[in-house]
């Protein structure tokens, strides 16, 4: 005969996965980490913000997307948004200090996001996405024609002034820890919000919304929440953006970008925490490295040629195809 299966030991076979688990992400955060706090002496500090922005920006996409099951082809309004609110209130406002002009742009890119929300999150798929462009092309539209923009000049000398009143942004190791230390706090709230049990219910909305439906959850408004953390880390993402290279341009607005953070967050790994991230550097350098050589007239195809190869050949990206590696190799 059978023994019998002892509950306790189910309950603490489970537990022992979960530490198991928790060890493997320390360690792995703590690797992360460490690498971030001595690479601006390796590598020029302006361009590792520049990748931590972006980061910022595909970690707030794939919030709503690769956890959620929401495509939104509008996210550059929300990061262009965070970087005009900023850039205005910095370079007409001496007295205000950098940080709450972050603030400042985050909390207008959020109360953007949810006006974009309540239009948007009753329809599904396709419509859903289309419906983000299009209203993300009447912001981008807003910004060609408003005066306090610069419009197709962009709006330029943005001051970084002080920390706290206190630590000189100007010098770029001190704003690469800045931007380096939002970063980490955004990173880790997403971790905890995608681990906790709202993320589990964005988790079984993506999967199975009518089962979602059934099982007594509102829907609708996990979708509306989730839509509004994303564009308030995306509009953060433009305000430190904007504070780096004292710059915001209408290059921020237009759906090429949000097409970006798409690519971004599809060559990393959709639906992992690190895979925007991964995805991010990659792009950016991508980038830079073609427009240094021959092929600067070719960035958008050859980036294009990767999206496609991605979608057909390695649609859990890099990240995941790592992940995929390990399960079935190292068990």
């Amino acid at each position: 005969m059978t023994q019998p299966v002892n509950p306790a030991d189910i309950h603490n076979t489970i537990l022992a996965q979960q530490k198991a688990e928790d060890r493997k992400k320390l360690a792995i955060n703590t690797v992360f980490i460490a690498i971030l706090l001595v690479a601006p002496f390796v590598l020029y500090p302006v361009f590792l913000m520049k990748i931590l922005c972006f980061a910022l920006f595909a970690v707030a996409f794939n919030l709503l997307f690769g956890f959620t099951g929401l495509l939104s082809f509008g996210h550059a309004a929300f990061l262009a948004t965070g970087g005009y609110t900023t850039g205005y209130l910095l370079s007409q406002h001496s007295g205000l200090t950098t940080e709450l002009g972050i603030l400042a742009g985050t909390l207008v890119a959020t109360v953007l996001g949810l006006a974009f929300a309540l239009l948007s999150i009753r329809r599904q798929g396709i419509y859903f996405a289309m419906v983000t462009l299009a209203l993300s092309q009447l912001v981008f539209f807003f910004y060609v024609q408003s005066p306090f923009t610069g419009g197709e000049d962009g709006m330029h000398g943005i001051p970084r002034g002080e920390l706290f009143g206190l630590i000189s942004l100007e010098d770029n190791h001190n704003m690469y820890y800045f931007v380096l230390a939002v970063f980490i706090a955004c990173y880790v709230l997403v971790q905890r919000v995608v681990s906790s049990p709202f993320g589990q219910v964005l988790r079984a909305i993506k999967q199975n919304e009518p089962r979602a439906v059934s099982l007594g959850y509102n829907v609708d408004r996990h979708k509306v929440l989730a839509f509004v953390i994303s564009a308030a880390l995306a509009g953060l993402a433009g305000s430190l953006k904007s504070v780096v290279f004292q710059l915001a341009s209408l290059n921020d607005a237009h759906w090429h970008m949000s097409g970006e953070v798409i690519l971004m967050t599809l060559v990393g790994g959709m639906g992992t925490l690190l895979g925007p991230v991964v995805g991010a550097i990659f792009v950016v350098n991508v980038e830079y490295q073609l427009s240094q050589g021959p092929l600067r007239d070719w960035v958008d195809p050859i980036l294009g040629g990767i999206f496609v190869l991605t979608v057909l050949a390695f649609r859990n990206g890099i990240v995941g195809q790592v992940q995929k590696f390990v399960r079935k190799n190292l068990g």
